[in-house]
């Protein structure tokens, strides 16, 4: 007589790829200690460092190529980047910032934390939270390309080759930060 054990339900690949169970986030000095290796390897191999608005801006330089080219002739900003034969995807920091993208997604995914959801205070709704994080974006988005490169080009990269205009960036990030961390506690709250 053999006994059957009743069937178990089959759960799909993507079910069990987006439901794991979050693990522990890194030490943040072990953390610290892989990143100063992964840009040291960056400065060493390919003569750049690391960053990530200069890819944004030209993922943004591309997009208006295909809709208006005639736009990017014309903008002395873009044609640098775009104008006439020029392709803004052929650049390094493209491939940084997409490289950023896939092993952020590869990261989550492994460590169970890729989710849909809003992080936020409970004071405030999910559109207030989404209003401001997006013009929050914009601003240091701008504020990144006025300072030639963000917190990743001009702190880390420009801060690591010493560079005085990258020192005082990076004060006025956190200094802008901790400005702006008083009055906005209560979103968090």
């Amino acid at each position: 007589m053999t006994t059957e054990t009743p069937a178990q339900p089959k759960v799909s690949f993507f079910k069990k790829l987006f439901k794991r169970e979050s693990k522990n986030y890194w030490n943040a000095y072990v953390g610290g200690v892989f990143l100063g290796i992964v840009l040291f390897a960056s400065f060493f191999l390919t003569g750049n460092g690391l960053g990530a608005s200069g890819g944004l801006s030209r993922y943004v330089a591309y997009l208006t190529d295909l809709v208006a080219p005639e736009h990017v002739n014309r903008v002395p900003y873009l044609i640098k980047m775009a104008g006439g034969p020029l392709n803004p995807l052929d650049n390094w920091i493209v491939l940084v910032s997409t490289g950023v993208i896939i092993g952020g997604f590869i990261s989550g995914l492994i460590n169970g934390r890729v989710k849909f959801e809003t992080n936020k205070g409970p004071n405030i709704s999910n559109r207030t939270r989404w209003i401001i994080a997006f013009v929050g974006g914009i601003l240091f988005t701008y504020g990144a390309r006025l300072a030639r490169g963000c917190t990743s080009g001009q702190a880390l990269s420009g801060g690591a080759t010493l560079s005085a205009g990258s020192w005082v960036v990076m004060f006025a990030i956190f200094g802008g930060a901790y400005a702006l961390a008083y009055p906005l506690r209560k979103l968090w709250n």
